[in-house]
Formats: C-alpha cells, sequence, structure tokens
C-alpha cells in the first residue's frame, strides 16, 4: 500500500462528488487513464465510486468515511485473498435471492450476503451496487455498518451459517 493511498483515494471521491454535482453522467468519463489505472490497481472500478457519488449527492449517504472503509475491505481481500487478480465474472443482478428473501426471519439478508460476496470479488455488474439504498436501509434497522457487514462476509465466504449467526447475534446485542 501506497503511504498516499488514502489521499489519492479521498481526491478521485472528491472530483466525482464534484462532477456528479455539476451535472456529469457516466462514469466512463469521471477520470483520467492513470486514475482509472489505479482504481484497477487497487481492485476497484470508476463505476463503484461513481455510484457512491451519485448516493451521496442525492441522498447524503454514504459519506466519504465509509465508502474509504468499505473501499479498504474490497482492497484488502482484492490485493490478499485474490493476490491483485481479477476474476474476470460478473455476476448476473437475477441471481441474487429476491429482495423479500429472508433466513431465519431476517428479510434481505439472503440477498445483502451474495452481493456482499460480489463486491468482495469485484464481480459487481454495472447495475448493482454493494450498500445501495436497499442494503443501507437493512443495514440501518440492524445497526450493522457496511464496512463490518462485508468484513464478516471476507471472514467468512462461503459459511453461510457463519454470516448468518453473526447477524442474529448482532441483532440480539443491538
Amino acid at each position: 500500500m501506497s503511504y498516499k493511498y488514502h489521499t489519492q483515494l479521498e481526491s478521485l471521491w472528491k472530483k466525482a462528488v464534484s462532477q456528479y454535482e455539476a451535472g456529469q453522467r457516466g462514469s466512463e468519463t469521471y477520470f483520467t487513464e492513470d486514475e482509472a489505472q489505479w482504481l484497477a490497481s487497487n481492485g476497484l472500478t470508476p463505476q463503484e465510486i461513481y455510484d457512491f457519488a451519485e448516493d451521496f449527492v442525492t441522498v447524503g449517504d454514504p459519506d466519504f468515511t465509509t465508502f474509504a472503509m468499505i473501499t479498504d475491505v474490497r482492497r484488502s481481500y482484492f490485493l490478499n485473498e485474490m493476490k491483485g487478480e481479477k476474476s474476470g465474472k460478473t455476476i448476473d443482478p437475477s441471481t441474487y435471492p429476491p429482495k423479500d428473501s429472508e433466513v431465519d426471519g431476517i428479510r434481505w439478508l439472503p440477498r445483502i450476503i451474495g452481493k456482499a460476496r460480489a463486491k468482495l470479488r469485484g464481480e459487481l455488474d454495472a447495475d448493482t451496487m454493494y450498500s445501495c439504498g436497499g442494503d443501507r436501509k437493512f443495514l440501518k434497522e440492524n445497526d450493522i455498518h457496511p464496512a463490518q457487514f462485508l468484513n464478516v462476509v471476507a471472514n467468512h465466504f462461503d459459511d453461510d451459517k457463519a454470516i448468518i449467526g453473526w447477524v442474529k447475534k448482532h441483532i440480539a446485542k443491538s
């Protein structure tokens, strides 16, 4: 990790927010080739920053700190688990559990688990965002920070039972 990683990330975030506020649309127009390469080397895409900037400008959430924390979990997974190599896959959004699906009475949990896995592996399609409005509603209702949930999924990637158990225990404490 570069000592200035966080300042570069913040600079690109601010640039995206500023461009969105100015009416510029389309993630492909937001960053120079060098900036896009920097993003890719850290497991990120212009679309991801665009989505977070759009939501921040339009609804005020998530803020930069939350974006940075989520990004850091993804980046760590990309560099450490994936050894800095893209999977080459994109998940078809129709394969995620429906929005009304539930497990152990917890609505949305099956869906957000699938999206979190796709986020960690860099496999979200351009129209799907981890920590979208629906995800944030679920996370706020259950007092779970989006980066915290993403980290739980990273630590128990293939173990639904452990992820569900963690969520249930967390909800019981809230």
